[in-house]
């Protein structure tokens, strides 16, 4: 698994070592020059520790090259050369002046105060020229999603995104509004697979008052609120096939009428859908229109999933902990080991999954490093055998293995002091059904349906555990 790049320069050989454990701590895989670091220059390189060095011509050459990049890399620049006289001016700018020598704990929250006060100055608008980046990753594949976000965000073509649940569709319909002419205006999202078919009509169309029962006030509709902006229509491949009718009239002549109303509303919204379901075959069994999908899929997007990604698993991780640490939560510490067990894992529940992962590592582990061993199981088996690929839930072998006393506990063995059963088991129902209700997006049928057990089974143990909102997820 690729680790994140980074570059020390210092002269003084304990320094360099000593600086290398230490980034490598925090995920980095760190190359150090002596001398002249321009000759061995590295590639998408996310970091540089500025020392004692020497100048020349050649770094001084690399450092302006990397200062003109789209996204230049951060520099941990030593107190003692805090003049910076060897940075360019876009890098010392936002260099961050560090002591000797480094600590794990205050660098980590150094480089997450940096990200935070970047992501504020994003935020209050003094970076409208650059638009907020909400995508991470590296890899291939998402280098070229990203490419392709980039190719039409600026028109104001229809986009289907697809890919399984828990990818980041939605990520990818906020960037490409992000991206575009409409940025200043409205970015509205709808998922049409958890709204009742009798429902989906007013949230998306709006309704007049006395339209049906219930309907005590006039209200706006989706279309309405997104006017300008962007709609974005998630899990499309849910919706109803009357409604797809209604749907494509809208996309077709760009007027719609609210519930119960005559008075016609002209729409000037970009539209985004996402799904994942396929709809060519949805399509065959005649459970999705044909002409519909022709108008969503104009410029289609295919989000892979976490499994064919891994390189982007210290991005995710870096990324997901700077959102913990915005919450007051402190950031998770990986061991190398602990990193390797993930990339050997499945992801069942894709980036979803490793971001409730990361969370709940974060409250277990506050202050030291997560290693290994201390994950749960399904993620710390040496080879990845103890999930399944297809539900991310335990393969029979595994729980064969299980019931003879092995691969519970790392030694294979319990505990001396013994183990509480029933506490145990609870953890284990616990963890399943968390797993099955990522990689069902959140909805109890779907859920209940991966578990094998009645919708109403699952809603009460989901009421027993205090998983969120169990009676909207319900729904």
């Amino acid at each position: 698994m690729q680790l994140l790049n980074a570059l020390i320069i210092e002269s003084d050989e304990t320094r360099r070592r000593s600086i290398h454990a230490v980034l490598g701590f925090l995920g980095y895989h760190s190359t150090m020059h002596p001398d002249d670091p321009a000759a061995e220059a590295v590639d998408d390189c996310r970091l540089i520790y500025l020392g004692a060095h020497r100048a020349n011509a050649g770094l001084s050459q690399w450092l302006d090259k990397l200062a003109r990049q789209a996204s230049p890399p951060l520099v941990l620049l030593d107190q003692n050369e805090a003049h910076g006289t060897s940075l360019p001016p876009a890098l010392l700018q936002d260099a961050i002046v560090v002591g000797y020598p480094l600590r794990s704990e205050d660098l980590t929250m150094l480089l997450h105060q940096q990200q935070i006060s970047q992501w504020r100055q994003e935020r209050s608008g003094r970076s409208e020229s650059a638009p907020r980046r909400r995508l991470v990753g590296e890899s291939a594949a998402m280098r070229e999603i990203n490419r392709l976000i980039r190719q039409v965000a600026p028109f104001d073509a229809s986009v289907l995104i697809l890919g399984n649940s828990g990818t980041g569709k939605e990520l990818v319909a906020q960037t490409l509004h992000d991206m575009s002419p409409r940025r200043q205006q409205p970015f509205v999202a709808i998922n049409c697979g958890a709204i009742p078919a009798e429902l989906l009509e007013s949230e998306l169309f709006g309704h007049e008052k006395g339209a049906f029962t219930g309907a005590i006030s006039s209200r706006k509709g989706r279309f309405e609120l997104a006017e300008g902006g962007t709609l974005f229509l998630d899990e499309i491949g849910d919706m109803s096939l009357p409604m797809q009718v209604k749907l494509l009239r809208v996309l077709q002549e760009r007027v719609y009428e609210r519930v119960g109303g005559n008075r016609p509303l002209h729409c000037n919204v970009r539209i985004v859908a996402a799904t994942h379901r396929n709809l060519e075959q949805s399509i065959a069994d005649g459970q999705f229109r044909e002409d519909l999908f022709y108008r969503l899929n104009v410029f289609p997007l295919e989000m892979p999933p976490l499994s064919q990604r891994l390189d982007d698993l210290p991005l995710l991780i870096e990324e997901f902990n700077l959102n913990l640490s915005r919450r007051g939560l402190r950031p998770v510490k990986l061991c190398d080991d602990a990193l390797q067990a993930l990339s050997r894992y499945s992801w069942p529940g894709n980036v979803r999954e490793l971001s409730n992962l990361v969370e709940r590592l974060a409250i277990l582990f506050p202050r030291q490093a997560v290693c290994r061993r201390d994950l749960p199981a399904p993620y710390h088996s040496p080879d990845g055998s103890e999930s399944d690929s297809a539900t991310g839930m335990a393969a029979p072998s595994t729980w064969s293995r299980a019931e003879a006393g092995k691969d519970i506990w790392p030694s294979g063995r319990l505990p001396e002091e013994g183990i509480d059963l029933k506490d145990h088991l609870a953890d284990i129902e616990l963890r399943l059904i968390r797993q099955a209700l990522d990689a069902s997006d959140g909805i109890v049928a779907r859920a209940a349906k991966l578990l094998s057990v009645q919708r109403t089974t699952l809603v009460e143990k989901l009421r027993k555990y205090g998983i969120g909102n169990y009676s909207q997820l319900a729904g």
